[in-house]
């Protein structure tokens, strides 16, 4: 009797111990905005471990990463190459790519933007065009910065912003010809077939290569290196793939 009653004391702490655990995970925006949060949470049901999002600057997190360890780190494919490279990562899994697109005011009409003269001369017709202001260190808003500066993109009305295009657009910025660009954290298709989105006019043409590659690894000073592989497999599993998909996140 005496036993029995140890056993399932033990079991019960296995049990709370287990429910306890608890994982970090580093990402910059661009992933947290894109269904990160909806896979942590799907992951917490499922296993019962809890998944903390720290959210960091493009400009910052390879720092803070290297000198605050967490267990899962999400970045653009380049950085995280050289976090592998370096040691601050063992390794890392592909992710998929989130595009930069187009947006406009939903009374606007819906411009052809298929080829790079198109998109030019659609936005050539915008009174403005946002973009995050590359000062703050997002990569997403340095693209668009570069691309803006091509000369034939040069003599667009642009203006950089605090925060996203499309957040500026939905909250009443500019006028009924304002234009945005930045991230698409929804679906959308290559062919830039209409979605229930009426701001997203597309994605932007594939030869500009506006997109960013994404990918997630494991600290190597990781506290619970189980549970982050676990996340990570979970992460990037077929069962997860219309939850990135539909923050639009395009898995490979």
């Amino acid at each position: 009797m005496r036993f029995i009653g140890l056993a399932a004391a033990l079991a019960l702490c296995a049990v709370s111990m287990a429910q306890a655990a608890e994982i970090r995970v580093v990402s910059p925006g661009v992933i947290s905005n894109s269904g990160l949060s909806d896979v942590a949470a799907a992951f917490e049901k499922q296993t019962g471990v809890k998944v903390t999002i720290q959210v960091d600057g493009m400009g910052t997190i390879m720092d803070d990463i290297a000198a605050k360890p967490a267990d899962v780190v999400m970045l653009p494919m380049d950085l995280m190459g050289t976090a592998s490279l370096t040691g601050t990562t063992t390794g890392f899994t592909p992710l998929g790519r989130v595009e930069i697109g187009l947006f406009k005011k939903p009374s606007a009409p819906t411009p052809d933007i298929a080829t790079v003269p198109a998109l030019a001369a659609a936005m050539k017709t915008a009174s403005v065009v946002f973009y995050t202001d590359p000062a703050g260190g997002s990569m997403q808003a340095a693209m668009s910065g570069r691309l803006l500066a091509h000369p034939e993109f040069s003599d667009i009305k642009s203006q950089p912003i605090k925060g996203d295009a499309e957040p500026a657009l939905k909250r009443g910025d500019g006028d009924a010809a304002a234009m945005g660009l930045g991230l698409i954290h929804g679906p959308h298709s290559p062919a830039n077939t209409p979605t229930d989105n009426p701001y997203l006019i597309g994605m932007l043409p594939a030869e500009l290569n506006m997109h960013m590659d994404m990918a997630a690894g494991i600290s190597t000073h990781a506290a619970d290196a189980k549970n982050a592989a676990a996340f990570v497999a979970f992460a990037t599993s077929p069962a997860m793939r219309a939850v990135w998909k539909s923050k639009g996140v395009d898995r490979y």
